[in-house]
């Protein structure tokens, strides 16, 4: 179990009144966005026209079966 509080007077690392010579931490990240992935994919346009096209058909197919069910009932 280690110490929450260590004595300043026998951490290895500290020079005198606590400060922490250079080197003896880690480098800090460049900014928060350098952090994460880069977003290379960023597509302007919507949704492609085929897409649509194959939306609307199967809509329409699905309206035109439940209007045949209602009609031949």
């Amino acid at each position: 179990m280690s110490n929450a509080d260590p004595d300043p007077d026998t951490t290895a690392g500290l020079e005198p009144g606590g400060g922490v010579p250079p080197g003896e931490t880690p480098p800090a990240e460049g900014s928060t966005p350098d952090a994460g992935p880069s977003d290379a994919h960023n597509p302007t346009k919507g949704w492609g026209k085929g897409p649509m096209v194959v939306i609307a058909l199967v809509v329409l197919f699905v309206l035109a079966f439940f209007v045949v069910r209602i009609v031949a009932f």
